[in-house]
């Protein structure tokens, strides 16, 4: 789901609305708490389960507003090594800056803008998204609580792979070795020629 389809979605995540063209100047905070209910309704594909807690400020100024997000919690997110789920801790904090316009658009990843004739923003989908962006690429269990079963089949796994990638090493220098050296040792004319003498005269 991307930001742009989750604003035509925005009633089951109306608790996410932040509405702008009122707010008066200054900084203001707001706290959410990402439950299970939050990642299953959102429905993203690296986190399906979690409890996160968020705190957003929000600085208006003469034509911008500064969203500031700080979220701290675990999630659950399946272990890279033998796909069972595993908790991740995140804790990150991030940056937006939103701004009125005549329609929505992303001028980048921190500038947001959004029709001033709305003047409210859904931040849902941001905080799912500086969530996921929190997760390291490769993510495991702690030794030894890796699935036992699973673990034992790809070390197997990698051990064919790895015997089928030396054997075809073996042949392909066997090969590179019998090349030259054969032709000029098992020709008579290349004898021949070994015992001429192309001194000048």
């Amino acid at each position: 789901m991307h930001r742009f389809i989750l604003r035509k979605n925005v009633a089951k995540f109306s608790l996410y609305n932040i509405s702008l063209k009122n707010l008066s100047f200054g900084v203001h905070t707001y706290a959410y708490e990402l439950d299970r209910k939050f990642f299953e309704a959102i429905d993203g594909d690296e986190v399906r389960k979690g409890n996160v807690k968020v705190v957003v400020t929000v600085k208006r100024s003469s034509s911008t507003f500064e969203f500031g997000f700080d979220l701290k919690g675990v999630v659950q997110v399946p272990c890279t090594r033998c796909l069972d789920d595993m908790d991740q801790e995140v804790d990150t904090k991030s940056r937006l800056i939103v701004k009125f316009g005549k329609e929505y658009s992303e001028e980048s990843d921190e500038i947001v803008v959004i029709p001033e004739e709305e003047g409210e923003i859904n931040i849902a989908w941001f905080l799912y998204e500086f969530i996921a962006l929190a997760i390291p690429i490769k993510h495991v269990h702690p030794a030894g609580e890796c699935n036992r079963a699973v673990s034992s089949k790809l070390r197997k796994h990698r051990a064919v792979s790895s015997d089928e990638e030396e054997v075809d090493d073996e042949i392909v220098d066997e090969d590179e070795l019998t090349g030259d050296e054969d032709t000029q040792s098992g020709d008579p004319r290349w004898d021949a020629l070994k015992g001429l003498n192309f001194e000048d005269k």
